[in-house]
C-alpha cells in the first residue's frame, strides 16, 4: 500500500496571508493539488490519501471531496510536527510506501505523481521527483524509514534521508511541476 498524506499546514510566512486558501484559477492553491490526487487515487486500489492540515477549510474541503483528513495543530512548530501527524493517522505497514506531497504545488501532475507510485518496488528505500538534475517534491518513503521520519525535529523535513545515494530519481514532465509557491511572485512568475 502506498500512504499519500497531502500537506497542507505550512505558515505561509513569505506569502503573508494563508497561501494555502488564496485564490489561483479560481479555486484556493490548496484543491488544485487535492482535486489531482482524489482523482488520481480514486483510479487505484493500492493508494490511501490523507488530509494533514491544522486550517478547518483545507480539512472541510478534503471531507467535501470524500478525502480522509486530520489535524495538526502542533504545526506552526514545524514541519516535523506535520509529518508526524500524517504518520500518526496512517497504519504503514512493513511493505508499504509512504508518499509526502505539498499542499503547494499547483502544478503538479498525476503523471509524475503516478511514476513516483510506481517506483514503490522492494528494494526501493527513497525515490522523488526530479526534472533533470534539479530535485523536488513529492518523495516516497519505503516504511522501514518511518522511524526516522518521527524523529525529525523543528522545521526539519525529509532532506537529509533524500541526500542518500539510494535515493531514485523519478522524471517530471514539465520544471514547473516542482515549483512550490512561497510568495505572490512565485505564481507570476
Amino acid at each position: 500500500m502506498k500512504h499519500i498524506l497531502y500537506l497542507a499546514s505550512g505558515s505561509s510566512r513569505r506569502f503573508r496571508v494563508n497561501k494555502l486558501l488564496y485564490e489561483l484559477d479560481g479555486k484556493p492553491l490548496y484543491q488544485h493539488g487535492l482535486d489531482m490526487l482524489t482523482a488520481l487515487v480514486s483510479g487505484r486500489d493500492d493508494c490511501t490519501l490523507t488530509v494533514v492540515s491544522r486550517y478547518a477549510a483545507v480539512r472541510e474541503g478534503a471531507k467535501a471531496l470524500g478525502v480522509r483528513a486530520v489535524d495538526s495543530p502542533d504545526s506552526a512548530q514545524g514541519l516535523s510536527y506535520t509529518i508526524r501527524a500524517g504518520l500518526d493517522a496512517v497504519r504503514v505497514m512493513p511493505r508499504d510506501f509512504v508518499v509526502f506531497v505539498a499542499a503547494d504545488q499547483p502544478y503538479l501532475t498525476a503523471e509524475t505523481v503516478t511514476r513516483l507510485l510506481d517506483a514503490a518496488a522492494p528494494g526501493v528505500r527513497i525515490a522523488r521527483a526530479c526534472f533533470g538534475e534539479r530535485r523536488g517534491n513529492p518523495c516516497l518513503f519505503a516504511a522501514a524509514l518511518v522511524p526516522d521520519l518521527r524523529a525529525l525535529q523543528g522545521d526539519e523535513g525529509g532532506r537529509e534521508l533524500l541526500c542518500g545515494a539510494d535515493c531514485a530519481c523519478v522524471q517530471a514532465a514539465q520544471e514547473r511541476e516542482l515549483c512550490d509557491v512561497d510568495t505572490a511572485q512565485d505564481l507570476q512568475a
